[in-house]
């Protein structure tokens, strides 16, 4: 049986991640137009967006591509942000079952949202998941070479910088329209795993404690 690329709802203490759907557009958009200062190499929809954004992630949902995740605060019910999984790469036939690599991205919060251990708790989540239940012995994660912080975000949730690669992909910063980016490539592999979950585990805890 063919692979299905598709993902179940995941809940966490501090953030549940519910598969993208219509529903979720006003929340996306009152999120997105939060304070923006933070947005200075990622693409996040401005309000009047959302709409065409939401339909094009679920109809690369829908040709296999992509699985869209609406970031959901449990505390308040609040609609906080989006990521999702991408890019899969499945065995040839004959070679294994399923995946053997995915990426996580796509990813954005509102401001308010940030620093308060969601984006943690998203990645162990969708990690764990990644890892424990469809069994991949890689997963991909990369950002704008310039982002620092979102360099050392990445690396502060267990995964391994790679290098970066020259003119890899389209320029998603404000203003640069037509031109590419040099992304920093990171990953994280099954061996890697077992550690990279005890400190996001420990990371979330702690945030989860202190309320």
């Amino acid at each position: 049986m063919a692979f299905a690329f598709e993902g179940p709802e995941l809940e966490g203490a501090l953030v549940r991640l519910e598969p993208l759907d219509r529903r979720h557009t006003a929340g996306l958009a009152e999120a997105a137009e939060e304070e923006r200062s933070g947005y200075r190499f990622t693409w996040v929809p401005r309000a009047a967006e959302v709409g065409e954004y939401v339909e094009s992630q679920l109809a690369k949902a829908a040709a296999g591509t992509v699985v869209p995740y609406a970031q959901v605060e449990r505390a308040t019910g609040r609609v906080v942000g989006a990521t999702a999984f991408l890019d899969p790469r499945v065995w040839a036939p004959g070679e294994g079952e399923g995946l053997f690599a995915v990426e996580v991205g796509y990813t954005w919060l509102a401001a308010s949202a940030q620093g308060t251990g969601v984006n943690s708790e998203s990645k162990l989540l969708l990690f764990r998941h990644a890892f424990e239940n469809w069994g991949v012995a890689r997963l991909d994660l990369k950002t704008d070479a310039r982002n620092s912080r979102s360099r050392a975000a990445l690396s502060g949730v267990g995964a391994r910088f790679e290098g970066v690669l020259r003119n890899w992909s389209r320029s998603w910063a404000p203003g640069e329209a037509g031109r590419l980016r040099d992304s920093a490539m990171f990953s994280i592999t099954a061996e890697e795993w077992p550690d990279c979950r005890a400190r996001l585990e420990k990371r979330v805890a702690a945030r989860s404690a202190r309320g």
